[in-house]
């Protein structure tokens, strides 16, 4: 028997004809009156609406599993909750419990921003904003109560204020201590901070000023651009997973007070409230750029944490891009090793002939033109960390020399007579298969397994994505101070067009990006998708959206690539799908057929998308841009 799945439209409509009698315990409250609005207030049926919302919910009872479109997601017991949470704090502290607790909220905030991004790209701001208080609700967490809300995108600023009615953390955090003295919605907080942040793409800050765990009636909440307040370092802190972990604001602006920048530069270090930063007189946020709050992120960070006080060898794995040098860095300022030398050599960048003098060193007269005796990186490095980048690119020959430094502990400089004693952290790191390098004979198999003592892989930047607002407010900064410039931040058009680009340089390819719109940018104007992508890349290939036209035709867009129009009046023919993936099929005036009726355009696009999806439904939802109900339903209207 084929397994059903149910949405939770179907379950209501069914409920409303049966008198409630499968959703009896979940009543379905008229939505407030939204008032406060810059925009003079959003009405209760702007879309995305709580029924459009309800229609991304489903559930697969035959298998086991609930989805929020392309989310898996659970019915956890509330009370469940508080016990993991009363144990958290039992076992590691308040201040510690508080941050987990936070950055979970935040990478599940940002995931809704990312699906109302995904599913209504052509809301307006203010609808995306009401679409993650709809989304809190429907999830069972809180009910929001809008007071005011309101977003600047010529300078980037956002305000709002919101009162928490039923919060399901208060409930447990009460039932488990009792009423005490501070606020205790940490998740809540978490997930107002990244779905607001990931869906204006820039720092914002939500911070919990009344509370019930605190006595108050009711708990109300705001929210404000990083750079906004006047202490914004605390809040900001519980999102870093170490103290390494730097969040940054949104910007620094050459208006703020000396004493606000003093405070957010603070945050931007990652130093913990109450400590100071050291000041050397050189840029105080030169090292400080282990930006970050996603779950990959965060568990390579504790990976560092776990082996920096050892001596033991790290191996960084991962593609070109995801920042295994600043990695390497930080475990060598984290690690009691931190007052020695940190030397990094690109073994890539080495010719084959120069590889033992510049590891092992040279004497004088060792070869035509050695007139001085030079010490190799070895003996810089030595009571230090010596960090081998691009490793898999070394010869065979280089590869055997290595190994013996690193087992016998000294090395031997060309045409040298003696041996030096080493004491070095050796840290290598690679974007190639050693394991696949081994097996093809390309890399010597001892000095594998002399390497990957600690190994610790760092995703792609496609698989952190919670982090890309992060990462754009960091290096927004940095670009602003460096260049001497002042952009205010980024359009909805830009901050869409960056979610969706596939970043295949990873985070140096984000920095590119970003340094390049902050020198095209006009001062005083937010960034657009021109100023990013001006050098040829492809944005928003993975996902597509379907936009009728007034002419009766369809047109299967790329969602997110606002620098690109396709002509209106386009639809793909049937037999393109055949030879070109949906996603980058981009019409010329030779393919452009005839103007087709509706129903046949519609037709013909649900067939394309679900061949280039290979017959799954919801991921040939994800490409027209609809949920998977409506479409299971159209492909049911059509008899595909």
């Amino acid at each position: 028997m084929p397994r059903r799945r149910v949405s939770l439209a179907d379950l209501h409509r069914t409920a409303v004809g049966q008198g409630q009698a499968l959703l009896g315990a979940m009543p379905a409250p008229a939505p407030r009156a939204l008032g406060g609005f810059d925009t003079h207030g959003v009405s209760q049926h702007t879309h995305p609406t709580v029924a459009d919302i309800s229609e991304c919910l489903f559930f697969s009872p035959g298998d086991g599993r609930i989805w929020l479109q392309d989310q898996r997601m659970i019915l956890l017991h509330s009370e469940a909750l508080g016990s993991l949470r009363r144990e958290l704090i039992d076992s590691i502290g308040l201040d510690k419990a508080r941050g987990l607790l936070t950055r979970a909220g935040y990478v599940s905030g940002a995931r809704d921003a990312r699906l109302v991004r995904q599913q209504w790209p052509d809301a307006e701001p203010t609808a995306a904003a009401m679409a993650g208080t709809r989304l809190h609700a429907l999830e069972g967490v809180v009910q929001v109560e809008v007071v005011h809300a309101r977003y600047n995108a010529e300078l980037g600023q956002y305000d709002g204020e919101f009162i928490w009615h039923n919060s399901s953390e208060d409930d447990e955090h009460i039932a488990a201590y009792g009423v005490g003295g501070s606020p205790a919605c940490w998740m809540q907080v978490g997930y107002a901070t990244g779905y607001v942040s990931t869906l204006f793409g820039r720092m914002i800050v939500f911070r919990e000023v009344d509370c019930r765990s605190s006595g108050a009636a009711h708990c109300r909440v705001v929210g404000k651009s990083a750079e906004l307040w006047d202490d914004p370092e605390q809040d900001l802190f519980y999102l870093n997973a170490q103290d390494f972990v730097g969040t940054p604001p949104a910007s620094l602006p050459a208006s703020m007070p000396t004493g606000a920048q003093g405070k957010a530069r603070t945050t931007y270090l990652g130093v913990p409230p109450g400590k100071a930063a050291s000041s050397t007189g050189a840029d105080p946020t030169a090292h400080a750029t282990m930006v970050g709050a996603s779950s990959a992120f965060n568990a390579a960070c504790h990976m560092l944490q776990r082996v920096a006080p050892t001596a033991a060898t790290v191996l960084f794995t991962g593609e070109s891009g995801v920042g295994k040098e600043m990695f390497a860095s930080m475990l060598h300022r984290i690690s009691p090793r931190k007052d020695q030398p940190f030397v990094a050599i690109n073994c890539a960048a080495i010719p084959e002939t120069l590889v033992e003098s510049e590891l092992f060193g040279v004497e004088r007269g060792a070869y035509t033109g050695a007139g001085t005796s030079r010490p190799g990186r070895f003996e810089r490095a030595h009571g230090g960390t010596l960090f081998l980048d691009e490793i898999g690119t070394l010869s065979l020959v280089a590869q055997g020399k290595l190994l013996r430094a690193l087992q016998e502990g000294e090395v031997e400089r060309v045409g040298g007579t003696r041996t030096v004693r080493v004491d070095v952290r050796l840290v290598a790191a690679t974007n190639v298969d050693l394991r696949q390098a081994v097996r093809e004979g390309t890399f010597r198999e001892d000095l594998f397994y002399r390497l990957n003592v600690f190994p610790i892989h760092l995703p792609p930047l496609r698989d952190r994505r919670d982090d890309i607002p992060l990462l754009m407010s960091h290096f927004l900064a940095h670009y602003q101070r460096k260049h001497q410039r002042q952009v205010p931040g980024f359009s909805q058009a830009a901050v869409k067009a960056m979610f969706h680009y596939p970043f295949p340089g990873n985070i140096r390819e984000l920095q590119n990006l970003i340094e390049r719109a902050v020198i095209l940018a006009t001062d005083g104007e937010p960034i657009e998708p021109h100023h990013l992508f001006a050098g040829g890349e492809q944005s928003g290939g993975g996902v597509m959206s379907l936009h009728l036209n007034p002419n009766s035709t369809a047109t299967l867009h790329p969602t997110g690539q606002a620098q690109r129009e396709v002509a209106a009046g386009a639809v793909a023919p049937q037999n393109s799908a055949h030879s070109q993936p949906a996603s980058s099929w981009n019409p010329t005036p030779a393919t452009i057929p005839t103007v087709a009726p509706l129903h046949q355009a519609e037709e013909q696009l649900l067939r394309q998308a679900l061949h280039s999806a290979g017959g799954n439904v919801a991921s040939a939802a994800r490409l027209l841009g609809i949920s998977r109900a409506t479409m299971a339903y159209r492909l049911k209207k059509f008899g595909i």
